[in-house]
């Protein structure tokens, strides 16, 4: 019989990744416990979520959260025959929602995929794991803990493309030698492979693509639902201030926006700037994105801080390539990067996390002040 190497909770979502995971760490002999977050947030009508041709699997919602996602998490485990709790988060949900439409409000784009680790996954349910006496908290993410000179490092995944250790920078640095994430050194497709082969019922379930309490997109109408007196109509200028169309609310654009503007130039235009002071929202061509440094605050660090400046790898959303730039400490938790080459679409409100390679150094949030 394998030894037991301890007891970990595996936070599952009821998809594939999570999964896996718990079913990785049976096998290598912890003794695991699944837990489940349960936040208030339902499927859509089938109407309105997304179409089953996305994947082989007949589900058709694709969250992480939902009263279903909580019975395929049971199901599976279980499958495994290991205990699983569902643990009622909604007020701890609510706050994470409640940020989300009060920085669109602000003229910013939130990421509260961030939030919902660094104060629910590694936060609350970490805190459960404590409680029940666990050594490790473990999820699906793609990323990696790797030793580095007897240092736990969070570290990019396997699968650059789905690598997530972008939404990971925020984790407490002491809570890393705690965190299992078992699924970081495989590729989603033997990650699928892996879940066919060990009878996992939920191997083909579409993957959680969208913001799980905004499944359709349509982040005004949760801002209408919430925030009714946000909507103040404004002017929509170019660079010069010449006004060239009116808006009903600066929560319909994001920086790099180029749909939806119902201004026509007859050549693409983007969102570039968003003035929450005024209500105004600039447009201009393609090459008024670019940026050449940006300023973030709220640096969370997963090294010593650094008190001079260094050369880095900077990711400035999910799905940005990191580009290569020189950042500055200015103080204790914010920072000035300056890019080697100039960046697109430098959003404030959304995440600029630091590598060395594929180490994560920290991160923190763009500000407003972004040159």
């Amino acid at each position: 019989m394998t030894a037991r190497k301890g007891k970990v909770v595996v936070a599952m979502s009821g998809g594939v990744d999570s999964s896996v995971a718990a079913c990785l760490l049976l096998e290598q002999g912890y003794e695991v416990v699944g837990l489940f977050m349960r936040t208030g947030v339902e499927a859509p009508e089938h109407d309105t979520a997304c179409p089953a041709s996305e994947a082989a699997s007949s589900r058709q919602f694709r969250g992480c959260c939902s009263a279903a996602d909580a019975d395929d998490a049971r199901t599976v485990a279980g499958g495994l025959g290991i205990p699983f709790y569902a643990l009622n988060f909604k007020e701890h949900f609510d706050e994470i929602i409640d940020h989300f439409v009060a920085e669109y409000v602000r003229g910013r784009t939130p990421n509260p995929c961030i939030l919902c680790n660094d104060q629910l996954k590694f936060g609350r349910l970490a805190e459960y794991g404590r409680a029940a006496e666990a050594d490790f908290i473990a999820t699906g993410h793609y990323a990696r803990i790797v030793d580095r000179d007897g240092r736990a490092r969070l570290c990019r995944g396997v699968d650059r493309a789905k690598d997530q250790s972008y939404v990971l920078f925020g984790l407490d640095r002491g809570i890393l030698p705690r965190v299992i994430l078992p699924i970081g050194e495989m590729t989603k497709e033997q990650v699928r492979d892996y879940a066919c082969k060990h009878g996992l019922p939920i191997f083909d379930k579409p993957e959680s693509q969208d913001i799980c309490f905004v499944p359709d997109r349509d982040y005004a109408r949760l801002i209408r639902e919430r925030r009714p007196d946000a909507f103040h109509p404004g002017r929509i200028v170019d660079r010069s201030g010449r006004e060239l169309g009116r808006h009903d609310g600066i929560v319909n654009f994001t920086i790099g926006q180029r749909r939806g503007l119902r201004v026509a130039m007859g050549k693409p235009v983007y969102v570039t700037a968003i003035d929450p002071t005024t209500d105004t929202v600039t447009i201009g061509p393609r090459e008024e994105l670019a940026r050449s440094d940006l300023r973030a605050s709220r640096v969370r660090w997963l090294i010593d801080p650094p008190s001079e400046a260094f050369d880095a790898e900077v990711q400035i959303r999910y799905t940005h390539k990191a580009a290569s730039a020189v950042v500055e400490p200015i103080g204790a938790d914010r920072v000035h990067a300056r890019f080697r080459e100039p960046q697109y679409a430098v959003t404030p409100g959304q995440a600029a996390v630091f590598y060395d390679g594929n180490v994560v150094l920290g991160g923190g949030w763009i500000d407003a002040d972004t040159a």
